[in-house]
């Protein structure tokens, strides 16, 4: 490049670094240069140079839900542990943002990427391998021996959330779901109707309502839905907790009591779960420690790379029973 711009290497970096005391032509010249021979600037090794830290990436979801703020949290502190930064990054459920944050990450040189991938095909994920840089699935379980994988068994949470509704005896079940790309969406729906088999329940007591997204808004629509049915389900399972607060929202608005009219039962456990107007029954996940455990094995794998066994942990949910499902309170 400094060839190509007749200048020193010198002249290079100040451009780069301290445009501001390079003369105005010989900067047009280096600038030139630079689009000519499509530079990109290698800010790892930069960073590497000056002792600052390391990095990781992290790709989410929905960096909005708290779920996966928590998740984050405890991959930046294992990080930070180990004398690593953690960059962010926010696909917002969209293969096409995701694709792009994995390009970045590829160009920023990180050492490993934490990634809960939005499509199936994993695309993203074996980009990633093909550049040869560490990678861990998060909160998507895989069998893929050439990377590691930390998630909880969401099949197991379904199961959870719609045998404790059986069991306190309502009839009418509605799972509102997500899409039925998100994995999560799908265990999770798989287990609901696990346990209405093993229940020896007709197939009909559970029903589907998917959503566009797994937020609040989609919980909010979906009980206007719900509200407007002639018949109306006495439990809604949700596919997260986001989704069940924007119904349980929607049922207070309208005056329709939760659970003396339709219960719900939430999934994730995300700290407003408890505070809710009426605290939310919810499945619970160790949100911190997936990022850690995340963080930890991604880490170890660019230390030791020729010595680094891939681990696929899974993690059990755990119901945590509050006022929202509970039958005994329509007595």
């Amino acid at each position: 490049m400094a060839t190509r711009a007749k200048v020193s290497v010198g002249t290079v970096s100040n451009v780069l670094n301290r445009p501001e005391i390079v003369a105005p032509g010989t900067r047009e010249r280096v600038l030139h240069a630079i689009g000519e021979l499509g530079f990109v600037r290698n800010d790892a090794a930069r960073q590497l140079r000056s002792g600052t830290p390391k990095a990781i990436g992290l790709v989410v979801l929905d960096v909005g839900n708290p779920f996966f703020t928590d998740v984050a949290r405890g991959a930046e502190e294992a990080a930070s542990e180990a004398g690593h930064a953690v960059i962010l990054c926010n696909s917002d459920e969209s293969p096409q943002r995701e694709a792009r944050h994995v390009e970045l990450l590829t160009e920023q040189r990180v050492h490993g990427v934490l990634i809960t991938p939005v499509a199936t095909d994993l695309a993203s994920v074996r980009r990633l391998r093909e550049c040869g840089l560490s990678v861990v699935l998060v909160d998507h379980p895989t069998t893929e021996l050439d990377l590691c994988s930390v998630a909880v068994d969401d099949r197991a949470g379904g199961r959870l959330a719609v045998t404790h509704l059986l069991a306190e005896g309502y009839e009418r079940l509605v799972m509102v779901n997500g899409p039925a790309h998100v994995h999560q969406a799908r265990e999770r729906c798989r287990g609901a109707m696990d346990a209405v088999r093993k229940a020896r329940r007709p197939k009909g007591v559970l029903e589907e309502l998917t959503v566009p997204a797994l937020n609040v808004a989609s919980g909010q629509r979906a009980g206007e839905q719900i509200l407007a049915r002639a018949t109306r389900p006495d439990a809604v399972f949700c596919a997260n907790d986001l989704l069940a607060l924007g119904m349980l929202q929607t049922f207070v608005r309208t005056g329709v009591r939760v659970p003396e009219d339709i219960a719900i039962v939430g999934y994730d456990d995300i700290d407003f779960a408890a505070s809710a107007a009426v605290p939310l029954t919810s499945v619970r996940q160790p949100r911190q420690l997936i990022g850690r455990t995340a963080a930890e094995l991604v880490i170890a794998e660019t230390m030791t790379p020729a010595e680094h066994e891939h681990q696929h942990v899974l993690f059990a949910p755990e119901l945590i029973v509050r006022e929202s499902s509970l039958r005994a309170r329509k007595r």
